[in-house]
């Protein structure tokens, strides 16, 4: 198969249109994985991310060679053993993958189960953990296979009154919702860069506060051992060969971050999810969540009983270069998922995507 010749429209769950500034970066010479100026780069990318997470001084941050679930095994690893009681809160398919890996890592894991296209209450971690207690409470900020936010603050609150460190999926919010790792109190979180930071994906950026390193365990994994990942990108001793191309662009994701100020950032992905929410309902269609419980990142809309599901999405790509995607789970074929975020999230990406949406319906009922 030739390369592309021209851009997808990227509006699925990720990965995210990248901008062509990111794009540019790319194309810089490839430096060692320990040339000193790529080690700057690193230092400096470090100090993006402690601010860009909100985190308090004496956190570490690093971005994990890998994607979002590579920063997810990443935190457990590190965080969690076979002495490890693990309440894990889940309402979703990421929610259930994180519980998943900590079992791998041998932690007593208990289920919160929460209906899935839900916000959790927090009522219900509090009386979880009056009865039994943990280690860790693991939660995902913004579950993408539902298109809901959890309330992230409360929970984390209740976790610390019980003693638990909080371990938060943010691989969908970082760089498009409010989060306040300092503020809030979590220990550690984890993203990736193809989403709201608007990198390639490849990358996954991590922080653990001082709380979590001084909570941290034996990790049984060479690759994101945070010791050893520490010795790497403070110390210069080798680990791995990183990827010099992902950290330009990853670098650059977070510098226009920075330069657009994170309450800008997170206002414009608020501004066209409104945007977005209403035109769909001009169409006759609506989202999963209720308005309370929505992510302004991803949203799951709902499939009408009479449309086939697969084949608007087919439509949309062959027809108007579009990709959305499908549900996972339970919704697989009840909704699609349209992501608006970084470079996606834009007036005009919001009217071409309402405008395909109503020709493919129209077409399609037409038979």
């Amino acid at each position: 198969m030739p390369l592309p010749e021209s851009e997808r429209i990227l509006l699925g769950p990720g990965p995210s249109l990248v901008s062509p500034r990111v794009m540019r970066a790319m194309a810089a010479p490839v430096l060692s994985h320990l040339d000193p100026e790529l080690m700057a780069m690193m230092d400096q990318m470090r100090d993006q991310l402690r601010r860009v997470f909100r985190a308090p001084a004496g956190s570490f941050a690093c971005a994990v060679s890998g994607t979002g679930t590579s920063a997810m095994e990443m935190a457990v690893a590190n965080l969690v053993d076979h002495k490890t009681r693990v309440l894990s809160v889940v309402g979703g398919y990421f929610a259930d993958r994180v519980a998943g890996m900590c079992q791998r890592y041998g932690g007593q894991v208990r289920r919160l189960e929460y209906e899935w296209g839900r916000a959790v209450d927090p009522d219900a971690v509090r009386r979880a953990l009056s009865q039994n207690g943990a280690d860790v409470v693991t939660v995902v900020h913004a579950e993408t296979s539902t298109g809901v936010l959890n309330p992230i603050e409360q929970v984390a609150a209740i976790a610390r009154e019980h003693g638990a460190l909080v371990i938060v999926d943010a691989v969908t919010s970082l760089g498009g919702h409010r989060l306040e790792v300092e503020q809030w109190g979590i220990g550690a979180c984890y993203s990736c860069a193809q989403k709201c930071i608007g990198a390639p994906s490849g990358m996954a950026p991590i922080v653990f506060s001082p709380d979590a390193l001084a909570r941290r365990v034996a990790s049984r994994s060479f690759s994101f051992d945070l010791g050893l990942l520490e010795d790497y990108w403070v110390r210069r001793k080798y680990h791995h060969t990183i990827c010099a191309s992902l950290v330009y662009a990853l670098r650059e994701a977070l510098s226009m971050v920075e330069e657009e100020g994170l309450e800008a950032r997170w206002t414009r992905h608020r501004d066209h999810h409104t945007t977005l929410a209403t035109g769909l309902g001009a169409i006759g269609l609506s989202l999963l969540p209720p308005e309370s419980d929505r992510l302004w990142t991803l949203n799951a809309v709902r499939v009408p009983d009479d449309i086939d599901e697969a084949a608007v999405r087919a439509q949309l790509l062959v027809r108007f270069n579009i990709e959305v995607g499908a549900g996972l789970g339970p919704l697989a074929g009840k909704i699609w998922r349209v992501g608006l975020m970084g470079a996606g999230s834009s007036p005009a990406i919001v009217v071409l995507l309402l405008g395909a949406l109503e020709s493919v319906l129209r077409a399609q009922r037409r038979g």
